[in-house]
């Protein structure tokens, strides 16, 4: 079995990013922002780009409409995902999942222990898929996202990741894979 990614052409994916935060703004949001270069950077699409408030309701709009929507397949969500009284992703979003991605928030709390030591305890990191729609729920600091991004979601995210990845069971992805 080869594990060389040069043995199939690149498929981008179209990626929306959300930022959930009482705080910032498109100008001060330095994690969306670093998602936004590193998935450009690695080759793929922007979706969309939203900042809302930590408000359970106005995350799930935002996401069920992602959700729906046939071009986006995949959705990064920074923000929101600690234990303040109002850090409130993970409750937004693990409603919309068909499926939940267990293995995301493990590794990622593995990862991140090597960087901030037992304080990753109070990351709650989660994943799944909703209608063919990968979606991941990061800390809002601009280092989580880069640990996730780095360690996990580079390869994930890329067609040519072997042994497996996340991209045949995104929207479309049999049609991309069809044309390479």
């Amino acid at each position: 079995m080869s594990h060389n990614k040069a043995d199939k052409p690149f498929i981008p994916l179209q990626i929306a990013v959300l930022t959930v935060s009482d705080t910032r703004s498109l100008e001060t949001d330095t994690s969306g922002q670093f998602l936004v270069d590193a998935l450009a950077e690695a080759g793929h699409l922007l979706a969309d780009r939203r900042i809302v408030k930590d408000d359970i309701y106005q995350i799930r709009a935002v996401i069920s409409a992602w959700i729906a929507d046939p071009l986006t397949q995949a959705v990064i969500i920074t923000g929101g995902t600690g234990f303040s009284g109002r850090d409130s992703t993970p409750e937004a979003v693990t409603v919309l999942f068909d499926k939940s991605v267990d293995g995301f928030g493990e590794l990622f709390r593995h990862f991140s222990l090597q960087e901030i030591g037992t304080s990753t305890l109070q990351s709650r990191a989660v994943s799944g898929i909703a209608n063919n729609t990968v979606i991941f729920c990061l800390p809002g600091s601009t280092n989580a996202c880069r640990t996730a991004w780095q360690n996990i979601l580079l390869q994930q995210l890329d067609n040519r990741n072997r042994p497996c990845n996340f991209v045949p069971h995104l929207k479309q992805a049999a049609y991309c894979e069809s044309r390479g």
